[in-house]
């Protein structure tokens, strides 16, 4: 059997209960999942950037009509855009509060659902050059540190991290996304950044990472929901239950996420 048999089916499922009759009873089931088609608008934090990304393929492989269009930026950066009238289809949060600035505005059609689980760690340099050995290091002032901006997902986990920690963090740059500050370190530019286990391991042999114990007290967990104004329900329903799909659970887990 096909390994697309059981995302065909859900598809189908989710276009089925989408749809509606003229006189509010329940429309004819879709043919296939080919029938989502147009194009479909995610907004989604930077984290889930490669995951996201291979999912979209996915969804457009099984739906040829349709083109999935990725906006990818920090989580609080997204929920203004959205707040401000910004067209899209489908909201994921690197945190529940970044999402609650949607759902309290009546932006989310229904409850958003978490559907992934984070949290940080230190990443460096291939080879570890300034020997990098935990968070007590982010109060050297002599290393050229990176964290997310504190009113992003990334950020807001640091801070508490760091309090946890017990430790002054005195970084020379703060970020306005998780990727940002990766990218810092791929290239060389700062010795060490605190981000997000996902990201050091999409990084791949760029980086290395260093476990920060205290990460488990800061866990960011993940909600997506449809928009209530979504110029495209039907393939928005289609891309969030992909996402909370048994394939979508495993994409997300081999990227490093947890189980929420």
């Amino acid at each position: 059997m096909s390994r697309r048999a059981p995302l065909v089916t859900a598809l189908a499922l989710v276009l089925a209960s989408c749809g509606g009759s003229a006189d509010g009873g329940t429309a004819a089931p879709s043919s296939s999942a080919t029938d989502v088609s147009g194009t479909l608008t995610v907004f989604a934090a930077a984290s889930l950037t490669d995951v996201f990304t291979g999912l979209g393929e996915r969804l457009e492989a099984d739906a040829p009509g349709l083109d999935v269009q990725f906006n990818f930026a920090a989580s609080s950066a997204l929920a203004t855009q959205v707040t401000q009238g910004a067209p899209a289809d489908v909201f994921a949060s690197a945190n529940e509060s970044q999402m609650a600035v949607v759902t309290d505005a009546g932006l989310a059609d229904g409850e958003p659902r978490v559907f992934a689980a984070n949290v940080l760690q230190i990443a460096v340099p291939a080879g570890n050059p300034a020997g990098i050995t935990g968070l007590a290091d982010f109060a050297r002032e002599d290393l050229t540190l990176a964290v997310c901006a504190p009113q992003v997902p990334c950020g807001a986990a640091a801070e508490d991290v760091f309090a946890a920690a017990g430790v002054t963090a005195v970084p020379d740059t703060l970020e306005e996304d998780v990727r940002a500050a990766l990218t810092k370190v791929e290239l060389g530019e700062v010795d060490a950044a605190l981000v997000y286990t996902t990201d050091v391991t999409a990084a791949g042999d760029a980086v290395e990472g260093i476990d920060v114990p205290e990460a488990g007290q800061a866990v960011n967990e993940y909600p997506i929901a449809v928009l209530a104004d979504a110029p495209n329900p039907g393939a928005a329903a289609a891309f969030v239950e992909l996402v909370r799909s048994e394939e979508g659970q495993q994409a997300l887990a081999d990227a490093g996420f947890r189980t929420p």
